[in-house]
């Protein structure tokens, strides 16, 4: 990927965004660490999200969680057995 692309996908980016694009930018470079500005950023953005599943009753709690666990168990395994696949046609060459 050249410059002149990524410069012309930030040119449409809508301003109100920027601040978000310079500070992931400036967290790629090298020996960056948070300031304060940055971390209080951080955690108003997580706290968007305080308190989004209130409005969940318990059951529906409780089945969203047993998904999620079901989901991380599957791909879970899937990825062992793919790994041990590979291991096994790199152990047969």
């Amino acid at each position: 990927m050249e410059l002149s692309q990524v410069i012309k996908e930030i040119r449409l980016v809508p301003e109100y965004r920027l601040p978000e694009i310079h500070d992931f930018i400036r967290s790629l470079g090298p020996n960056t660490e948070p300031t304060q500005d940055d971390t209080a950023r951080i955690v108003a953005n997580i706290m968007e999200f305080a308190g989004c599943w209130q409005d969940l009753t318990d059951e529906e709690f409780a089945d969203f969680s047993q998904e999620i666990t079901e989901r991380r168990a599957q791909t879970f395994s899937s990825r062992i057995g793919e790994e041990i696949r590979y291991i096994r046609c790199l152990s047969m060459s």
